[in-house]
């Protein structure tokens, strides 16, 4: 996967990136639930799966966004032309492994390639996220509940991936919402960019159009 090292001279955040790449919990993250309404009325009347349409969606908007594909390295960061998703996928035992799915393929294509690659998951059980785990978008699902707030597992010392789950959808305020959470290093973006990922997200719920 290939990536450009950024110019740390002419980084508009490098104070801030010094700031947060010295906290020993360099996190920051938010919940926000979505409005799906017009998301599950239109994978309704198209037969469509919900989770993978879902992180689809997900996937294509973290990509959209250039801090979603940022990762530190060395004193430095990088940026990925593109980053793969690699999520959480239950199994008959009640554990999980992780798969990956590949969200630049056109969405029929998407489903296809993503239920051989969860075939071959299962048959591996594999904990393990690739030789290059940098270039990963990390998701999770918690489809049994409704949360209003998450807490992460994450490493020591801090990695630089960005964390996506989402809980269980449910009628709320007169429409169908989700919780959705964030989480992501702070050296890397802010709670603009964080944001600039729900807007995008909500719009994408709302249209047809990447769905056609």
């Amino acid at each position: 996967m290939s990536y450009h090292n950024l110019d740390m001279e002419h980084y508009p955040r490098k104070k801030q990136f010094q700031l947060f790449r010295s906290l020993a919990y360099p996190y920051v993250g938010m919940t926000v639930n979505l409005d799906i309404t017009d998301f599950i009325s239109c994978i309704k009347e198209k037969g469509l799966p919900f989770y993978l349409t879902f992180l689809y969606a997900a996937a294509q908007t973290a990509n959209s966004i250039p801090e979603f594909r940022r990762r530190l390295k060395g004193d430095g960061i990088i940026e990925y032309d593109h980053c793969i998703s690699s999520y959480t996928l239950a199994l008959e035992n009640e554990s999980y492994c992780y798969c990956t799915a590949d969200d630049r393929l056109p969405i029929e294509d998407f489903f296809k390639d993503s239920k051989k690659r969860q075939e071959i998951a299962r048959l591996s059980q594999s904990l393990s996220d690739g030789e290059d785990e940098n270039q990963h978008l990390f998701f999770s699902s918690i489809p049994w509940v409704s949360y209003t707030s998450i807490i992460q597992p994450v490493p020591m010392p801090a990695d630089s991936n960005p964390r996506i789950t989402w809980g269980k959808y449910q009628a709320m305020e007169g429409a169908i919402k989700i919780p959705v959470s964030v989480l992501v290093n702070h050296a890397l973006m802010d709670g603009f960019h964080i944001s600039k990922f729900f807007t995008e997200l909500q719009r994408r719920c709302d249209s047809r159009d990447w769905l056609l």
